[in-house]
């Protein structure tokens, strides 16, 4: 199926589903995907197994420079993003100076749009890593990816590159005190000829005792909205999601918000 890579390092604005009018900033290649999973439902396509040359980044500077002249822009034109949003075209986190491009996009976001988050969407997998703590304890909203509750569904679905423990994952969650946002993709279907579905009884049952453990403020479940680069995928429907909704909100703390997109 038809995927997409981010062609700029600023984009947008895009109305989000889940953010509201987002400023996107890629951190990574415009020409390839760079990314510590392979996930099946991915709307840039697959990771590349390998490659003929290094992936060219941005610098520090040239993202400073290319988000201030936007945000000068949507300045001028009256319209100011409701959250910088850092995603793009596979793990944000990556980026060798990630903490740096946080604290400039702060004092940048502080200067044009005051009132505007800073949010981040990470998969999980660089919390071992203490500047990048450091920087996703800076923003507004530190969104982390737990799309299952055991190793064997999250290695289906988001197919890890490197080494991966969930137990260890859970861990590194649990260091932000609560302060984080788990964002998880419920979906269905079949993939190398198995079935793959993080919805049943027992899936979500074992994703609710993790989100037990690690207590965010906030919890965001959605499903598939663009094309996926596997086939066979099927998303599953706002009225199940909301069914889900409810159950977890039966089983978690009431002072966990979740919201449905």
């Amino acid at each position: 199926m038809a995927t997409f890579l981010f062609d700029k390092t600023i984009f947008g604005p895009i109305k989000s589903r889940r953010l509201g009018i987002s400023l996107g900033v890629n951190l990574l290649p415009i020409d390839e995907k760079l990314c510590s999973f392979d996930c099946i439902y991915c709307e840039c396509g697959w990771t590349p197994k390998s490659r003929e040359k290094k992936p060219i980044i941005p610098t520090v500077e040239e993202v400073k420079e290319r988000l201030e002249k936007q945000l000068q822009k949507m300045t001028e034109e009256g319209e100011l993003p409701d959250v910088i949003t850092f995603a793009g075209n596979g793990e944000p986190t990556l980026h060798p100076h990630f903490k740096k491009v946080i604290e400039d996009t702060i004092m940048l976001r502080d200067k044009y749009c005051p009132k505007a988050k800073v949010a981040v969407l990470t998969n999980s997998t660089t919390s071992h890593r203490k500047q990048v703590v450091e920087a996703l304890n800076m923003v507004d909203d530190n969104i982390m990816k737990l799309d299952g509750g055991n190793e064997e569904i999250i290695r289906a679905i988001d197919q890890p590159v490197g080494p991966f423990d969930i137990n260890d994952t859970i861990d590194r969650l649990k260091q932000f005190d609560g302060d984080l946002i788990i964002q998880t993709l419920f979906m269905r279907g079949v993939f190398n000829g198995k079935t793959v579905d993080n919805t049943t009884k027992e899936e979500i049952e074992a994703w609710v005792e993790c989100i037990k453990k690690i207590h965010p403020r906030q919890v965001m479940i959605y499903s598939l909205d663009r094309d996926t680069p596997a086939q066979g995928l099927i998303k599953v429907k706002k009225e199940e999601l909301e069914e889900i909704a409810t159950y977890i909100r039966e089983k978690l703390d009431k002072d966990i918000r979740i919201t449905v997109s």
